[in-house]
């Protein structure tokens, strides 16, 4: 099983390289440190797998999957990274990676799972695939809270941020050019939307939407 190495880590290459070394089943035939090495060497040598990190500069690793399984697509990706946020191993997965492992993984774990992907299985770490059975499986908050909140129109949205950052009824209608009874109507059907019974929960809701929306974004 001819092996693909991609990471901008040569400490880990080279570690991954002389576990390889050790089997009789598998070669390392070509390394890179970026995104666009990977599609390179995926075009120049397809291999049976690529062992992909993410992070690294320019291309990242998923992006590289998503470039290589285009002009590839039957092309074997193994994503191997310290990364475990749930937004990394769904992107990952959606463009067209086969595994997902963590890099302090065992050797016998790193080494099964790049059969398993070069046999057309898919695989991942045991921390992985529970944070994998817990998003299909437990309702998820942040799915809660944006529901809520595209119930709301976009003039309560702006109403609701600027409660959120401490507006007064009279500060948010001058600023709005909105009367304070029309300010008021806006509040009272925010609350009955998001299910709140005053401004202060109707803040919390609002932050607590931010905060899941920066948690994506890292």
């Amino acid at each position: 099983m001819k092996i693909v190495l991609i990471d901008d880590h040569p400490l880990f290459r080279s570690g991954v390289r002389n576990l390889i070394q050790t089997t009789e089943d598998l070669e390392v035939i070509g390394e890179g440190a970026s995104g666009e090495e990977a599609v390179e060497l995926a075009l120049q040598l397809q291999p049976d797998v690529i062992v992909m990190d993410i992070r690294m500069p320019g291309l990242n690793g998923i992006e590289a999957t998503r470039v290589i399984r285009e002009k590839l697509p039957e092309m074997k990706i193994l994503i191997v990274t310290m990364l475990k946020n749930d937004k990394s191993v769904f992107t990952a997965m959606q463009m067209g990676a086969r595994g997902y492992v963590l890099k302090d993984a065992g050797e016998m774990e790193l080494l099964h799972s790049i059969r398993m992907v070069g046999n057309g299985g898919a695989v991942f770490s045991s921390d992985i695939a529970v944070r994998m059975v817990n998003y299909f499986t437990i309702p998820q908050k942040k799915d809660l809270v944006n529901l809520a909140l595209r119930e709301l129109t976009s003039r309560e949205l702006e109403v609701l941020e600027l409660i959120a950052e401490g507006y007064t009824n009279t500060q948010i209608g001058a600023k709005l050019q909105l009367s304070t009874k029309t300010v008021a109507n806006h509040i009272s059907n925010i609350l009955n939307k998001l299910q709140v019974t005053d401004r202060h929960q109707a803040k919390k809701v609002y932050k607590e939407s931010q905060n899941l929306l920066g948690e994506e974004d890292d």
